[in-house]
């Protein structure tokens, strides 16, 4: 931070009072995530986490490392460490070659980059008491941040331990970053009871949170700079991400602009007999696999619990139920488990939602799509096949097992898939009219079928609306992200078609 009259003049960089006072003072904290919006301050924050300790007399036993995943993004977290390290130690080093701060006392500070998960080996056995990654959210999971974990460590008594963390809410690891920290639930909590998938204790964690409000230096330097980003924003959903830092959407995100709970998440309601119920799919074994169940409707209206009616537009789709095969705790890791206790697993559930009847073969659900791998052999075996295959019961009768129709995959069905689905989840909004200065001058009904999803299907409302586009292919998803019930629901939007008005499918159990 830099000087102002409130500080006296020696003073090179003092925290801003909230957020990076917190964030700083969190030292017995083991794992601590800084997070919010622009603007924030978090960079510095971050630094000077590992800075605070330097001339404590622990010396060169004082190391620590910060990751970024490319070099390339490294610059200006390197600009920083130029601007404030030599003003406040005139004396320390920078090794350009190996990106390595040292001071006179023995105290080092690297700036690495970590890639993947595999890059951890280059740092088997070292210890660093303090480890920082910056944008935590730009790795796709969390496997190369625990790995590091079990080297902050010294062997000195009364060393902090510190790792160290600052994003916003946006990447292809929004996902277990929002899992692993729970920022909107749980900030400024500190966490003590946390327990792993072995029942042991795990360290300390906790979230802070950042805002732009916060930073009355940069303010009162730039009055205007929130209306600027403001400005910059491609839409509503980026401009509340950059200035409210909420979790909820991921800035630039594929969905973010369309998607609004309000319309899109309907409670659960009796689904009528004439409607048709269907399936879809996405295979996963170490990563999660999905199925989802759809209906789909003819145009007449239903009763809701309340016992308001609700109408629809023949070709609407609800996402009734839904499956998702992910570690509670792990999130984006699969569950390893073979296609026919897939099979089973969907057979029994259907029996307890009343689509089955128990003894018979008669089925409501009819055959849906999934990814056109399932299909392919692979040494002997392939997974629609086992699938396929009859499925004993703890009844002891055999049942049908579960038919596949293989999801259109062909060469630019990704890019039409991913326009499909945004325009369902739009359509489930108001028809609005507009004039020429984009303001509302009349709202009309619904015209065209849209997507909606019950409430109480989990894994679609938390990880779909989130999922980031591709930097490299803005019309694509982000394949890093956790995109298994994006795929999934891609593939049942292809099979009914943007236009569809039927409601009709084809195909048996």
């Amino acid at each position: 931070m830099q000087q102002t009259k409130a500080y006296p003049k020696n003073v090179i960089w003092r925290p801003m009072p909230g957020s990076q006072e917190a964030f700083l003072a969190a030292t017995p904290i083991f794992e601590v995530l800084f997070e919010g919006t622009r603007g924030g301050g978090k960079t510095d924050s971050l630094l000077m986490s590992y800075c605070m300790h330097v001339g404590k007399g622990f010396g060169a036993g004082w190391k620590g490392i910060l990751f970024r995943q490319t070099y390339k993004q490294l610059t200006d977290v390197i600009s920083k460490t130029k601007k404030w390290i030599p003003q406040i130690w005139p004396e320390a080093k920078f090794n350009h070659s190996e990106h390595t701060w040292t001071w006179p006392t023995g105290e080092q500070l690297l700036l690495r980059q970590f890639a993947k998960e595999s890059d951890y080996d280059n740092y088997h056995g070292h210890e660093y008491p303090w480890i920082g990654w910056e944008e935590l959210c730009n790795w796709a999971n969390d496997k190369g941040y625990k790995k590091m974990m079990s080297t902050c460590r010294s062997s000195e008594k009364g060393m902090p331990r510190m790792c160290r963390a600052t994003t916003n809410p946006s990447g292809p690891g929004h996902n277990w970053v929002k899992n692993r920290f729970k920022p909107q639930s749980l900030n400024m909590v500190v966490r003590r009871d946390i327990m792993d998938d072995d029942g042991a204790r795990e360290p300390s964690r906790l979230s802070i949170k950042s805002h732009i409000d916060e930073n009355t230096v940069l303010l009162e330097a730039d009055p205007e700079y929130k209306q600027k980003i403001a400005a910059s924003a491609d839409n509503e959903a980026q401009k509340k991400a950059w200035l409210d830092g909420s979790w909820d959407i991921v800035s630039g995100g594929m969905f973010d602009d369309v998607w609004d709970p309000k319309y899109n998440v309907v409670k659960p309601f009796r689904i009528p007999d004439n409607w048709k119920i269907t399936r879809s799919f996405d295979w996963g074994a170490s990563k999660p696999f999905s199925v989802g169940w759809w209906a789909i409707s003819n145009g007449e209206d239903v009763q809701l619990a309340n016992g308001q009616w609700r109408s629809t537009i023949r070709g609407d789709i609800f996402r009734i139920k839904e499956w998702y095969g992910c570690h509670d705790n792990r999130p984006n890791e699969g569950l390893n488990i073979l296609a026919s206790e897939i099979s089973e697993g969907i057979v029994t559930r259907e029996m307890e939602w009343g689509w089955r009847e128990r003894g018979t073969t008669w089925c409501r659900v009819r055959a849906g799509v999934a990814d056109s791998q399932i299909f392919a052999a692979e040494n002997g075996n392939c997974i629609a096949t086992d699938m396929k295959a009859k499925v004993r019961l703890d009844d002891g009768n055999k049942y049908p097992g579960i038919q596949w129709l293989a999801a259109d995959k062909r060469p630019g069905s990704r890019v039409t898939g991913w326009t499909q689905v945004r325009q369902r989840i739009k359509n489930a909004g108001p028809n609005v009219k507009k004039d020429e200065n984009d303001k509302v001058i009349a709202i009309f009904p619904r015209e065209k079928p849209a997507l909606f999803v019950f409430s109480n299907c989990s894994a679609f409302i938390e990880t779909l609306p989130v999922l980031p586009r591709d930097e490299k292919n803005p019309d694509d998803i982000n394949t890093e992200a956790e995109d298994h019930v994006a795929d999934e629901v891609r593939y049942f939007v292809r099979s009914v078609g943007q236009n569809a008005t039927t409601g009709t499918t084809t195909g048996t159990h």
